[in-house]
């Protein structure tokens, strides 16, 4: 049953990813209780499992990957290269995401970062003359929203999660059961 609320949490996580984006995409800003809120809820998705198999290896991995990532990054931001909501942002995405889905978000939010970096450089590769301008104007300050490509990457890299356990799920019988 706890398998559930966990990926109810990781559900739950997605439009707060989707706002994050975008509010970092119009305003170059990540809210702090936004990435607190989503570190909640990493450590729920990642205590539930922990406490009904009696192991806590994920949720050690969790935290000793955010805590890397968070002493990497930082003097990225020092150099003022990234920002502090990017850092903040990628240090809670071991919690969210988890250590079975970091490989699947690392290729991705590679994938999203490539991408987000092409239009940047390329702006007239985009159709809407608004969206175009916009884009233009981030290039000249040399601002980039990197919040985007890590929230879409949490996104697929949550969404093939909460696949993979439904299929799952179903195919041992665990769904049958419930019912």
């Amino acid at each position: 049953m706890l398998l559930i609320e966990a990926l109810l949490l990781k559900a739950l996580a997605i439009p707060l990813l989707a706002r994050i984006a975008w509010l970092d995409f119009t305003t170059q800003k990540i809210a702090n209780r936004d990435v607190l809120l989503l570190l909640c809820m990493g450590a729920g998705g990642l205590l539930l499992p922990s406490l009904q198999s009696g192991s806590w290896w994920d949720m050690g991995l969790g935290a000793l990957g955010g805590f890397v990532l968070f002493v990497a990054l930082f003097p990225f931001w020092v150099l003022r290269k990234l920002g502090a909501g990017d850092v903040k942002l990628l240090s809670v995405m071991p919690f969210l995401i988890s250590g079975d889905g970091l490989v699947v978000f690392t290729v991705l939010l590679l994938f999203f970062a490539i991408a987000t970096a092409i239009l940047v450089k390329n702006p007239f590769m985009l159709p809407a003359g608004a969206f175009r301008l916009y884009v233009e104007h981030m290039d000249r300050k040399g601002v980039v929203p990197f919040g985007v490509p890590i929230s879409a990457a949490a996104i697929c890299a949550i969404a093939f999660q909460m696949y993979e356990n439904l299929v799952v799920a179903t195919s041992s019988g665990i769904l049958n059961q419930l019912n």
